[in-house]
């Protein structure tokens, strides 16, 4: 009767699905639902023919399934409405639902600001009052994990708001996850609190100390090349920077940020600490105590 895809992220993908199926009149909880091993032609076949009333339907989940041809066409062909789930289908498969069907897509937000936008909306449709700063505070903790943010949300659904970053912090109970150039660029600043604040949140998530000196080294080595482009050629677009680097736009654009608050004197003075710092850990100084006296360094 009718096939539908539902693509791209997974937890939205799921959502959509009850939400289609139930506008269709259809309860998504009253269907069967296969997956797996029971994913096969066998035990398809009995759920692909309406009841005594009228359309039923069937819900098919393909992760960590590989269905053939046979099966795609058993399910397109089928005489009740059948819902898939198929996070990332091949071209070949995107064909046939395109023309056998319809596919309905769940692109899912991965960057720290959409993700903080996709929040913002939730929160309005569920009512809930969280102000920009909090919802920005679940972005960061939870990242592109979007099941955990809308499990945080339900539990904040059942407290009086209005919810605060400190207030929702409180409920979930998270630091946020460290970030490297966030650490670099305090340090840069002269604020070696929140500088070292981010070094201990990078260690107390399990970063290996000695992968984090050699990203420090990394980034401050595009940071010397963003101070020398800088020289050359007065102020540097993000663009530029990203093409001259040979980076992607965001480590880019990260090191701009931290490369207009220097000079030539005071790069060579950094670079300098950082060599010290990687020849003390590698011959045997406490690697956590030498990534902190160096983070300190950096920010005098």
């Amino acid at each position: 009767m009718t096939l539908i895809a539902f693509t791209g992220n997974r937890f939205l993908a799921d959502e959509t699905l009850r939400d289609t199926l139930a506008a269709r009149g259809l309860n998504a909880r009253d269907l069967p639902r296969l997956a797996g091993e029971d994913v096969t032609p066998d035990t398809l076949r009995p759920h692909l023919s309406p009841g005594l009333f009228g359309d039923g339907g069937l819900i098919v989940d393909f992760e960590g399934v590989k269905p053939d041809k046979a099966l795609l066409e058993l399910l397109a062909s089928a005489a009740v409405t059948v819902a898939v789930l198929d996070e990332s289908p091949p071209a070949t498969r995107v064909k046939l639902y395109e023309a056998r069907g319809e596919i309905v897509a769940s692109p899912a937000p991965s960057k720290p600001g959409d993700v903080t936008g996709w929040v913002v909306q939730r929160c309005k449709r569920q009512k809930l009052n969280l102000d920009r700063d909090a919802s920005a505070y679940l972005a960061e903790v939870f990242g592109p994990d979007l099941a955990g943010i809308a499990g945080e949300l339900n539990k904040l659904a059942l407290l009086d708001g209005p919810f605060t970053r400190d207030t929702v912090q409180r409920v979930v109970g998270r630091e946020p996850p460290g970030d490297s150039f966030a650490m670099l660029g305090a340090a840069t600043a002269g604020r070696p609190g929140e500088a070292v604040t981010q070094l201990r949140r990078l260690l107390a998530s399990g970063e290996d100390p000695f992968k984090m000196m050699g990203a420090v080294v990394w980034q401050y080595s595009l940071v010397a090349r963003c101070v020398a482009l800088q020289q050359q050629d007065g102020r540097v677009t993000e663009a530029v920077a990203a093409q001259k680097l040979g980076v992607k736009p965001y480590p880019a654009k990260k090191a701009l940020e931290v490369a207009r608050r220097l000079n030539e004197a005071r790069i060579r003075t950094h670079l300098e600490r950082i060599l010290a710092a990687d020849l003390a850990m590698k011959r045997g100084l406490d690697a956590g105590v030498a990534l902190e006296r160096l983070i300190v360094q950096l920010s005098v």
